[in-house]
């Protein structure tokens, strides 16, 4: 395995936890998840356009983490230039990219794989030097699953039949379910749980939110200092959890931020924002009292008599406050086995 930048958390003297310093500047890569983040289909979120071009203008590699494998980097990339969004194929890690590395590291060199998939994963098995085939005739030594709107009954049915004489097998994710215009869509989780079912076989992920991912996106991009964002608290959060690296949730995609008081410690973010806009904004200390409360951008949160209450004193921006509000509730739940204290009162008071 290719040794790995230093992605340790920066420093608690050198981060922007005194209010120094906007997260751009205290962070070298932005590690963005897309859908929900970057675009919405083929609109681009609000914001997002200015608020990425500021970054890079100020020296912020920008690197676009997506568990799609059915697009190419090339296609992405073309598709965030579009929008307003430059760049480069080079810029786009994707699940397949991770899954070729697992499969190049499980069998020998221009080994053929049994492809389940789209152009994506042929592309990123090919750049592995593996050769993609699309049948067990081919004598295939590994199966390689992405999702592609293409895959039917009989491609599902060639990657049991290989899976079940012990080939290794690889998904590109588990996602369940994915956006599409008219709706939600089974993703690959489903078509990986058709063949599971047959088989009774589990594969190896590479996707978010697993660790094949992010080493994928560190190898690619030399990052030192990453910062996840994402609007997933499964997918983006868990997987900046996995990588021991700090992340920035945006609330433009699936998560509420009511979502957030319940979230177990692998879904905790370590910043919140409305949009990417938080990406170029100083963001407050969080600051633990001696009395047990927390403070966060002129708010207070304490937890009295099982509830949580907000202090008179309030900030300009509610997600501050409620970095606040979860503070205190994660501290009380993680403390004791008994339930987390009642949220609810306190949340409405911020807005959101």
């Amino acid at each position: 395995m290719p040794d790995l930048p230093d992605t340790s958390p920066v420093p608690a003297d050198d981060r922007h936890s005194g209010g120094a310093l906007p997260l751009y500047r205290v962070y070298d890569t932005a590690l963005l998840d897309l859908d929900g983040v970057v675009y919405a289909g083929p609109r681009a979120i609000d914001h997002a356009v200015e608020v990425l071009a500021e970054a890079r203008a100020e020296g912020m590699r920008l690197a676009y983490v997506t568990n799609n494998a059915s697009r190419t980097p090339t296609t992405v990339a073309h598709h965030l230039t579009e929008l307003g969004v430059p760049a480069e194929p080079s810029d786009v890690i994707t699940s397949a990219q991770a899954a070729a590395r697992v499969v190049a590291d499980r069998v020998p060199a221009g080994s053929p794989v049994l492809v389940i998939g789209g152009a994506g994963l042929v592309e990123a098995l090919t750049e592995r030097g593996l050769k993609p085939v699309r049948s067990l005739d081919d004598g295939p030594l590994a199966v390689a699953q992405g999702y592609d709107p293409t895959v039917g009954w009989t491609q599902l049915a060639e990657a049991s039949y290989a899976v079940a004489q012990g080939l290794p097998w690889v998904a590109s994710n588990t996602d369940l379910t994915i956006p599409t215009a008219r709706g939600t869509a089974p993703g690959n989780g489903t078509l990986v749980a058709a063949v599971r079912t047959a088989t009774g076989v589990e594969p190896v992920v590479a996707g978010k939110p697993l660790p094949p991912m992010h080493r994928e996106t560190v190898i690619r991009t030399g990052a030192k200092r990453p910062l996840v964002i994402g609007d997933r608290l499964d997918t983006d959060i868990e997987g900046a959890f996995n990588g021991g690296v700090d992340s920035l949730l945006v609330f433009t995609g699936v998560t509420a931020a009511r979502d957030l008081p319940s979230a177990p410690p692998e879904h905790r973010p370590t910043y919140l924002a409305a949009d990417l806009r938080g990406l170029l904004r100083v963001q407050p200390e969080l600051v633990a009292g001696a009395d047990g409360s927390f403070g966060c951008g002129g708010w207070t949160a304490t937890v009295r008599d099982g509830a949580v209450g907000l202090g008179e004193s309030r900030g300009e921006d509610p997600y501050d406050g409620l970095r606040a509000l979860c503070a205190a509730v994660w501290a009380e739940a993680d403390a004791s086995a008994a339930e987390a204290p009642d949220w609810r009162k306190a949340f409405t008071e911020l807005g959101l």
